[in-house]
Parts: structure tokens; C-alpha cells; sequence
């Protein structure tokens, strides 16, 4: 390429970077530069270009465009009506990651595209990992991004799992719906419109699903066992005292860096 040519291809590269910014900050995205850095990364001309952009201009979730999200370095396939891995997750993986060791049966109990146990997996290599959800196309979407590396489930909660796992559980992972029925029409549409509602809605009061994993959780422990729950930093409290109530002993790690709150609880 001569260099009147490297140049024209260099303006004409910040030009398709600049005019993707303008068009997604207009549209209202926050982190407009890094979106369209990763829409022009996957664009494989102007045209397909031009399409991802409308796509998310109309409020389609940057990672179903991409097809694929990142939780703590591990990327893994993202499906319409998933449940798009969230950011704040980080800290329970980091948690989850602590406990862990490679001996250790880790279970990802509601476990959307599976990116939750797969990056405890990759933090300690050598777990035997399961996971499972009551969402058929959650359970297509985790089975294939954990491929041979865990099995994966499907059902409700516990009644998802080999009873040959009961007792057996180290670290047992669970980011299961917190938010409350009525909140469930105010969050982003991007959430609201786009995953499926069973991904989403945890109650009256946000805590139906939480209560029914403290109920059962102690009986699939390990002695010495451990289980994480996402929750709000409002509702940690409630959450902290139903796996109390189990007779585990709980407690709260917060991070206000990443917004995040997960109960810890052994026995």
C-alpha cells in the first residue's frame, strides 16, 4: 500500500470511528468509545457496519449484536432471552475463586450462559464444575459454552442435580433474579425487553428464589462448604439472615468500586 493510501484508509478508519460514536452517545450509550471500538472490530464492511450500529441505536443489547459477553477474562456466547453476564459479577466470581480450590466441586445453580462457573473454573483449574437453570435456552446457551469442561442442568434449582452431588457441593455459586416483580418494568430495556422474565423477576419482595436456595442449600454442602448469593446492597441483610435462619454462618462483602454485594455463608 503506497502511503497516500496508507493515509486515506487511516482518515477513512477515524471517520467510520467517529461518526459510530456520535451516533451511539446520541443514542444515548455511556461508553460510546468502547462500543464502537468493538462494533467496528466485529463489522466486516461498511454495510455490516452500518447494520450493528442501527441495531444498537435501537436499543438492542450491545452483547447480542457482538454475540458473545466477557465475565472476569472469560468470554462465552450470549443467546436472545439469555441472561447477559453483568459487570458487578466480578466480585462473586472473586469470591467464589477464593474458596475454591483444585479439588473442589463448584456448582453454578441459575446459571444463565454458564460464565459464572466458567470463570471460577478458569481462576482455579481442576474444579469439577455442574451448573444448571430452569430456562431451556439458558441451558442450550451454558452447555455450549462449557463444552467438556462442567455439566450442565436443567431444572429448578436443586431438583436440576444428580443426587449424587448432594453433600458433595465445596462452593456453590448462585446469582438467581433479586429484583423485585413490580421493579422488574423499571429496569433498562435492554434487560426488560430483551431477557427472559423467569432471568429477572425474584418476587414480591425480590427474595423468593433466595429463600428457596437457603431452605435446601446446607443439605448439598460439603462439610466446610460454602454458597454465594448476588444480591442488592438494600436486600443483603434479608439475604444474610435467610441463610443464617439455614444455620449457616453468613456474612456480606461489598464492593462499591463495582457496585456489587454477594453473601458469603459456610457451615
Amino acid at each position: 500500500m503506497s502511503a497516500a493510501r496508507e493515509v486515506s484508509a487511516s482518515t477513512a478508519s477515524t471517520h467510520g470511528t467517529a461518526s459510530t460514536v456520535a451516533a451511539l452517545r446520541a443514542a444515548g450509550c455511556v461508553f460510546a468509545e468502547d462500543e464502537a471500538r468493538l462494533l467496528l472490530e466485529a463489522a466486516t464492511d461498511d454495510a455490516s457496519l452500518d447494520a450493528l450500529v442501527r441495531r444498537r441505536v435501537a436499543g438492542e443489547p450491545l452483547e447480542l449484536i457482538l454475540g458473545w459477553a466477557e465475565l472476569a477474562g472469560v468470554r462465552v456466547t450470549v443467546a436472545p432471552g439469555v441472561f447477559v453476564p453483568r459487570q458487578r459479577t466480578r466480585l462473586l466470581v472473586a469470591e467464589a475463586a477464593a474458596l475454591a480450590d483444585a479439588q473442589s466441586v463448584v456448582v453454578d445453580l441459575c446459571c444463565g450462559t454458564g460464565a459464572v462457573g466458567l470463570a471460577v473454573a478458569a481462576a482455579v483449574p481442576g474444579v469439577e464444575l455442574h451448573a444448571s437453570d430452569v430456562d431451556p435456552a439458558a441451558v442450550s446457551c451454558a452447555r455450549g459454552n462449557l463444552g467438556s469442561r462442567g455439566s450442565v442442568y436443567e431444572g429448578d434449582l436443586f431438583s436440576a442435580l444428580p443426587v449424587g452431588l448432594r453433600g458433595r457441593v465445596d462452593v456453590l455459586v448462585v446469582n438467581a433474579p433479586y429484583v423485585p416483580t413490580d421493579a422488574v418494568a423499571l429496569m433498562p430495556p435492554e434487560a426488560r425487553l430483551h431477557e427472559h422474565l423467569v432471568a429477572l423477576d425474584g418476587g414480591t419482595d425480590g427474595l423468593e428464589i433466595q429463600r428457596r436456595v437457603a431452605r435446601d442449600a446446607a443439605g448439598w454442602l460439603s462439610g466446610g462448604g460454602h454458597v454465594l448469593v448476588e444480591t442488592s446492597e438494600r436486600q443483603a441483610p434479608a439475604t444474610a439472615a435467610l441463610l443464617t435462619a439455614a444455620g449457616l454462618a453468613a456474612r456480606v462483602v461489598r464492593s462499591d468500586e463495582a457496585d456489587a454485594t454477594v453473601v458469603v455463608a459456610g457451615r
